[in-house]
């Protein structure tokens, strides 16, 4: 019974040390993705406005 209770404990210790080591990772994906999602509206907006502009002048007659 008891090295099983040491294996459980030990295990739990290595389960919590990975924890707090990639708690930051996550957090800082999530902002980087965010950034570039934000990137790319920008970049989207700026290409529609210049198709537009030139699609405003088209002369048609």
């Amino acid at each position: 019974m008891r090295p099983i209770a040491i294996r459980t404990r030990a295990w739990w210790r290595r389960a919590r040390t990975g924890m707090a080591q990639d708690a930051g990772y996550s957090t800082e994906t999530v902002i980087v993705t965010a950034l570039l999602v934000i990137m790319t509206l920008a970049v989207i907006g700026v290409i529609a406005a210049k198709v537009t502009a030139k699609v405003g002048g088209i002369d048609l007659g």
